[in-house]
């Protein structure tokens, strides 16, 4: 079986090209080719025989776009297929500050968390880094229309489909080389991770010196609720949560955010914002609050903008740090695993 190339950092890309005879500066010429987006036989620069090597051994980039929708708003929905024919989708979002891409860490998800479809098949396997990174790749060029070392995406949030700190190795491997100088070069400050509160994988984070931003979905402030809608909250309680969320804060002086799922007449009554602000007021924290993108499949329904600006006023009012999320993709099944799901369906 063919190796992805894209997994490879510069120091295993050198072992590997030494081994195999030849200069230990392909390593560098051709991870910042593949970061580039280019395929082995756009690989001018290489000797037509190294490039059949390459080909041999591995696959260049492990993943193409399918299928590519835009809303009304910008926003542009993917859905790509890999190299072993599963799909997997993303979004990209359009700023006045920058181009942020949406990307997934595994194929399906296993967390079952009430109100998100990508969980509703389970988890099929997980992404490995140079899977999560092609994602990056194969946009970034889409945009850029294929010019090297020009790059378009300028923040990266892991918020697609599966749980990034369950597929813990090749999620930290990805941030590695998508910071790396020599190519695509973002900023671990540019970076954003949901998880759905794994303490002890967040603990490891905090060691791991990528001071990315840590986004933790919490959903309700009252372990026994928050069991309804997630079920990994039968495995850590909320105080868990906030004393590794503290360890990440001194580890890297980051601030932290809690995303907040607006469900009707679930989570967004008064005393969930007063228990809110009683856990939370004074830390270094922020409250995103987010309107559900409601899924077929969830019998959920989310709040209107009415609704949710009076919930964030009642936090604010708190003392806390609040904002609103605005609402994009409603029109190109937003929601995380809506298209791959849909896409799946109609293709059975």
């Amino acid at each position: 079986m063919k190796k992805i190339l894209a997994d490879y950092n510069i120091s295993e890309l050198k072992d590997f090209f030494v081994s195999m005879g030849e200069k230990s500066f392909r390593a560098e010429q051709v991870f910042r080719s593949i970061h580039s987006g280019l395929k082995f036989s756009e690989m001018t620069d290489l000797s037509k025989s190294l490039r059949e090597k390459l080909t041999e051994e591995f696959i260049d980039i492990p993943i193409e776009i399918l299928k590519s929708i835009k809303s009304v708003d910008g926003t542009e929905k993917f859905l790509y297929k890999l190299s072993d024919g599963n799909v997997i989708e993303g979004v990209l979002m359009r700023y006045k500050y920058g181009n942020t891409l949406c990307v997934s860490t595994q194929v399906g998800c296993r967390m079952n968390c009430a109100f998100c479809a990508s969980g509703l098949s389970g988890l099929i396997r997980n992404l490995s880094a140079g899977e999560i990174l092609g994602q990056v790749i194969v946009v970034n060029r889409y945009l850029n229309g294929g010019l090297k070392d020009k790059r378009e995406i300028s923040n990266v949030v892991l918020m697609g489909s599966g749980e990034p700190l369950d597929n813990y190795d090749n999620t930290v491997k990805f941030l590695r080389l998508l910071s790396d100088d020599k190519g695509l070069n973002i900023s671990n400050r540019n970076v954003s991770l949901s998880t759905c509160g794994l303490v002890d994988k967040m603990l490891r984070l905090a060691d791991e010196n990528v001071s990315i931003n840590l986004t933790v979905s919490l959903h309700s402030p009252f372990d026994e609720e928050r069991k309804k809608i997630m079920p990994i909250a039968n495995a850590y309680k909320i105080s868990d949560i906030l004393s590794a969320c503290q360890k990440y804060f001194d580890k890297t002086g980051r601030r932290y955010i809690f995303e907040y799922l607006l469900i009707d007449g679930e989570n967004n009554l008064p005393r969930h914002a007063d228990e809110l602000i009683r856990i939370l007021k004074g830390k270094p924290c922020h409250v995103n609050l987010i309107r559900l993108n409601e899924v077929k499949e969830k019998n959920l329904k989310g709040v209107t903008e009415k609704e949710a600006y009076r919930f964030m006023g009642l936090l604010v009012k708190g003392g806390l740090s609040a904002t609103l999320r605005r609402r994009t993709g409603d029109d190109i099944d937003g929601a995380c695993g809506q298209l791959r799901r849909r896409f799946i369906e109609e293709n059975l």
